[in-house]
């Protein structure tokens, strides 16, 4: 969460501490909001969380359940979350990335931790038509990872609520990179998001991009929206515009880089299309020297696909954090919603 455009200190808090309240299955304490917070890198005593959880009662944001059971969240308060989702679409997007890259906690090793996501939101009845609209780009591999989660309306996908008549579908953010190599000291710059032209199968050039320092919108959903991906073309024939987004880091970090992303891609995360050479350009976009450029799968790309072909979604990129433990295969998903 981009905390920027909080009118003050104890606004970001607030909405911090309902987020974590909205994601819990039951009622929460303060002594575990405040280990929840600190996972966030938010350090809140026990005694703070309680006094701010006494504002929340009285504005009706949360509700209290008794001495030893804690707090639930209201609607009021879920309210106050999607409005505080609204202001933070108006900050830069490099500030959402950095944010979600610093949540992330997700460890290959364990298979364990919180990884970013992208939540999209289909029609109830197209679900099952969307999914398999999404097979050729699922087969072709143009996805950051083959795991997805799913929640049906009124359920959560980390921080947001599926809307009425809709279903809730979550696909891998290529932050993830981001946030793994981050925990490991590598400082990846990430510079701008783009339609990448792929030629037998091979990405050649970017054709259009956004840089994230100077935009509010995450690139992916402005090119989806505005119908300039063939993910579908390029997932049959080789020959197509798929959303992907460059990045780069110190040669020094080059081994640590390789090493992390192999971790990542034998636990099914995987997004990393191509690693240039040092200094060297990489799909025609110029590196600085000792540096090496990374061109990354869009994590909307599966989304894309079903777009192109006639289901629309409402995406929400770069968005929230999901456990690994609640994702599954998609291929599993898909079986298990046509049986």
């Amino acid at each position: 969460m981009n905390t920027t455009f909080y009118p003050n200190n104890v606004e970001k808090k607030t909405v911090l501490i309902l987020e974590i309240l909205g994601n819990a299955e039951g009622p929460m304490g303060s002594r575990l909001i405040s280990r929840c917070l600190k996972d966030q890198g938010v350090e809140l005593s026990e005694r703070a969380v309680r006094y701010h959880l006494k504002l929340m009662d009285e504005r009706g944001l949360t509700k209290f359940m008794g001495k030893h059971v804690g707090r639930t969240i209201t609607e009021l308060g879920i309210e106050e979350i999607s409005s505080a989702r609204v202001q933070d679409k108006i900050g830069f997007a490099i500030s959402r990335i950095e944010n979600l890259a610093f949540r992330t906690t997700f460890d290959p090793k364990k298979c364990q931790g919180l990884l970013p996501v992208n939540v999209s939101f289909f029609l109830k009845e197209q679900f099952k038509e969307a999914l398999e609209a999404m097979v050729p780009a699922f087969n072709a591999g143009i996805f950051v990872s083959e795991l997805v989660a799913f929640a049906e309306a009124g359920k959560r996908l980390g921080g947001i609520r599926v809307p009425e008549g809709r279903v809730g579908f979550a696909t891998v953010c290529s932050i993830v990179i981001n946030g793994v190599l981050l925990k490991s000291g590598v400082p990846l710059n990430s510079k701008f998001g783009g339609i990448l032209q792929l030629k037998d199968g091979k990405p050649l050039r970017f054709v259009e991009l956004i840089y994230y320092s100077g935009s509010s919108l995450d690139p992916s959903e402005a090119f989806i929206q505005g119908n300039m991906t063939s993910v579908r073309e390029a997932s049959e024939r080789g020959e197509g515009k798929i959303a992907a987004n460059f990045r780069d880091f110190p040669v020094l970090c080059l081994n640590t880089v390789e090493k992390l992303t192999s971790e990542l891609k034998r636990v099914g995360i995987g997004g990393v299309l191509t690693i240039g050479k040092v200094s060297e350009s990489i799909c025609q976009i110029p590196v600085d020297v000792n540096k090496v450029g990374m061109i990354l799968v869009g994590g909307l790309n599966l989304v894309a696909c079903a777009q192109e072909a006639g289901f629309g979604a409402e995406n929400y990129a770069m968005s929230t954090v999901m456990d690994y433990g609640e994702l599954i295969n998609f291929q599993k998903l898909r079986h298990k919603e046509l049986s």
